[in-house]
């Protein structure tokens, strides 16, 4: 895997491929994942005819992950580094997807810089949660974000290619739909240099996890939720984010339409690809 490199912003070079021509779309990619992702997804949009420009985040695939503050990976910095590739690459008002850590960064950027966006098409964790997120059933899912905080994952995981395989595997194989058979060599390599695990879980360790972002959210006032037209695909088999927790969303945002999608998990671009391309190119 190669791709361009981004200017710094704070210090973060991102690695990027870029294809098409025509609207430009922003893809987003989750945890545990990097910008391959969207290798389902970015050719089915170029021959819609649409520019695709897909980053690996602050501290994943060939991006930067240098040993700095946590902080300088969550929600703000990560937007950062995106709006930074979208202005460096001049993208006029691009359409954001993405889901789980993409979801949340294209959220952000939606509220900071909503003059930069024309739309998003975002799956799951959105706002609207609460303290729903404390329940018995979600603890026992989100387990792994308190997890990720701890320093022992440095001597457990990190730079242990075995390790780092067992515990993709069980997100991979948990999170997602009953029909989908998880790929993980490329994710193992990447994930497995010295130093990439715990860089890829900075997110968690600045706070930035739907635990510790549920339990703080309170709903804007009116003037103030999220205007940018958005698409949300909530999927039926993602036990992190039941289709009950999709009750909020017009506290949040003022312009959302709500599509469930059936028969699959969390992985939204590897396993409905079609979807999102059809309502990326409805926002186009």
């Amino acid at each position: 895997m190669s791709g361009m490199l981004s200017s710094a912003v704070d210090g973060f070079t991102l690695a990027y491929d870029r294809d098409g021509d025509g609207p430009s779309v922003v893809l987003l990619h989750g945890w545990p994942g990097d910008r391959t992702d969207y290798r389902r997804l970015a050719p089915m949009l170029v021959e819609r005819g649409f520019e695709v420009v897909v980053p690996d985040l602050r501290g994943f695939g060939e991006s930067d992950k240098p040993l700095v503050d946590p902080a300088q990976y969550g929600v703000a910095g990560q937007g950062r580094s995106v709006v930074g590739l979208i202005e460096e690459l001049g993208l006029e008002r691009p359409v954001l997807a993405g889901y789980d850590v993409g979801s949340r960064i294209a959220q952000g950027i939606a509220r900071s810089r909503p003059d930069l966006v024309r739309g998003m098409v975002v799956a799951p964790p959105l706002p609207g949660i609460g303290k729903r997120v404390f329940s018995e059933h979600a603890q026992a899912e989100f387990w792994y974000q308190a997890f990720h905080k701890l320093p022992v994952i440095e001597e457990l995981i990190d730079g242990n290619p075995d390790a780092v395989r067992s515990y993709l595997r069980h997100f991979w194989t948990h999170w997602s739909g009953p029909a989908f058979e998880p790929e993980l060599d490329h994710l193992v390599e990447v994930y497995s240099a010295p130093g990439a695990f715990t860089a890829s879980i900075n997110w968690y360790r600045a706070g930035a996890g739907s635990v510790a972002t549920s339990a703080a959210e309170t709903a804007p006032a009116r003037y103030d939720r999220i205007g940018v037209p958005t698409v949300v695909l909530w999927p039926e088999f993602d036990p992190l984010f039941p289709r009950a927790w999709s009750d909020r969303l017009d506290d949040f945002f003022s312009d959302e339409r709500l599509r469930f999608v059936d028969g699959v998990g969390h992985y939204a671009p590897l396993e409905y690809p079609e979807v999102l391309a059809e309502e990326i190119v409805g926002l186009g």
